[in-house]
């Protein structure tokens, strides 16, 4: 199960740093929202040069599970 609904809807980068983005305001504030908002947006500068279509998808793919399982972590901390 996706940690939002629409995750099956990413077919994009923008759209899926967008995505976990909107992901992070469900996490508790304060230092882990701060580090997991740090790590997508340099993610995303890493992986801004990528060009291949089923590369950028495997990102996508790889990127809405890792956030399902953060999300699972912090489920009842809040």
């Amino acid at each position: 199960m996706p940690p939002l609904p629409g995750a099956e809807l990413v077919r994009s980068s923008l759209q899926l740093y967008r995505y976990l983005l909107r992901c992070c305001r469900r996490l508790p504030a304060g230092p882990v929202r701060q580090h997991y908002r740090h790590a997508i947006r340099q993610s995303f500068k890493v992986h801004a040069d990528e060009d291949d279509p089923e590369r950028i998808q495997q990102i996508i793919k790889r990127a809405i599970e890792d956030a399902d399982w953060v999300m699972n972590k912090y489920k009842n901390q809040k």
